[in-house]
């Protein structure tokens, strides 16, 4: 990676140091007026900047030790739509909070019904004078018992074609009729929500864009992520890598065959992914879209995932059934790795399955016929294929 980038002296480097130099302490909100937060996005809230420079202030900030806000889908996904397609209005009320992370945001997406083929979304919206009033249930949203806004896709003309007819709203999570239930994971984890609407009343003024042009801002939504230096972590870019487990199996000492075997394949495909993400990388600094690489990353990273996690827990062998409680500690035996180990089942089901992502290859890579969809007809790809792009 180091030999992408430019060097020291790059006056953009320089740059980026000066304004940590004079801004030691920055609070989010510094951090978010400086564009620094998204530099990718256009100004007045980033810096359009390209993809190298986007890596080059990457760099000079983990440098520093320079943590951005974390506001995931305020930051990933909200603002990015609001800038897109919001009114003035719009943009100057949310978009800073949401840099910043003041204001925390969820994605009210997926429904018990409409997951893979999230255009049967049936949450309903209908209009009463400056206001509309939402019935139905979302589920699978992510952080909703403590955020302050959502981003609602809702049903606004049921006799519209499904792709057509959905409006895209900016949800208060406060407001009267909005109920959240807790779903707690495996793992133990807190994250995840029911959340259900009855009656609830949005202002017009909080729809972005068009009515009945939500699918296309949902679109749109997922397709702002910023070029990242993602690590080769195992749980969707983050966490631990193969070569953290390749570390501990030397430190302990491994001897048997079949194990040495599988850490082996497991560092084989680490260097593949590795070698599939720089070649990504490159085809977006070259200007390019990245092609199918993408989707064949997505199969392979999440079950080398699931296995990298299981190799993890079969080293301690035993041990794995007791939970590690030290403070900090990095071994096998840390909480982390414990809460790693459940939460890497959900990965070849999050984010589009891959079941969904090998139809998309073999129609649109490979030729293959495309499978029909019983409901409709159409090629399955076509309801699915937004779930293999990410939307939940």
């Amino acid at each position: 990676m180091e030999d992408l980038l430019p060097g020291d002296d790059d006056p953009r480097r320089l740059a980026v140091r000066e304004w940590i130099a004079t801004h030691p302490d920055a609070v989010p909100r510094e951090l978010a007026e400086s564009g620094y937060v998204a530099p990718h996005w256009p100004a007045p809230w980033g810096l359009d900047a390209d993809p190298v420079h986007q890596l080059l202030i990457d760099d000079e900030f983990a440098r520093a030790g320079v943590k951005r806000p974390s506001n995931q889908i305020g930051i990933g996904w909200a603002a990015p739509t609001i800038i897109h397609a919001g009114t003035e209005e719009q943009k100057k009320r949310y978009v800073l909070p949401a840099l910043a992370g003041e204001e925390t945001w969820c994605q009210l997406f997926s429904e018990p019904g409409a997951g893979s083929d999230l255009a049967s979304l049936g949450t309903r919206a209908v209009r009463d004078g400056d206001e509309w009033v939402v019935n139905g249930q979302k589920i699978w949203t992510t952080g909703a018992h403590y955020s302050g806004f959502g981003i609602l896709i809702a049903r606004t003309d049921p006799s519209a074609p499904k792709h057509r007819g959905i409006t895209y709203f900016i949800c208060p999570m406060d407001l009267p009729g909005i109920e959240v239930r807790n779903i707690r994971n495996i793992a133990g984890a807190d994250s995840f929500n029911e959340v259900f609407f009855t009656d609830v009343r949005i202002p017009h003024a909080n729809v972005v864009g068009e009515v009945n042009d939500g699918w296309r801002l949902a679109k749109v939504t997922l397709g702002n992520e910023r070029v990242s230096l993602s690590s080769s972590g195992v749980l969707w870019g983050a966490g631990p890598t193969a070569a953290d487990i390749v570390d501990e199996a030397r430190s302990l000492g491994v001897t048997d065959a079949v194990m040495r075997q599988r850490l082996a394949a497991l560092w084989t495909e680490h260097v593949i992914l590795d070698l599939i993400r720089m070649r990504t990388l490159t085809a977006r600094l070259r200007g390019e879209q990245p092609g199918p690489e993408a989707s064949i990353r997505k199969i392979m990273a999440d079950e080398h995932g699931q296995k990298a996690m299981e190799i993890a827990r079969d080293l301690i062998g035993m041990d794995a059934l007791v939970v590690g409680t030290r403070e900090g500690d990095k071994t096998l035996r840390s909480r982390s790795w414990y809460s790693g180990y459940m939460f890497s089942k959900a990965l070849t089901i999050g984010g589009g399955t891959g079941e969904v992502q090998r139809n998309i290859l073999g129609e649109r890579v490979l030729g293959l016929p495309a499978e029909p969809d019983e409901s409709t007809g159409r090629p399955w790809s076509d309801t699915m294929r937004n779930t293999a792009r990410g939307i939940r």
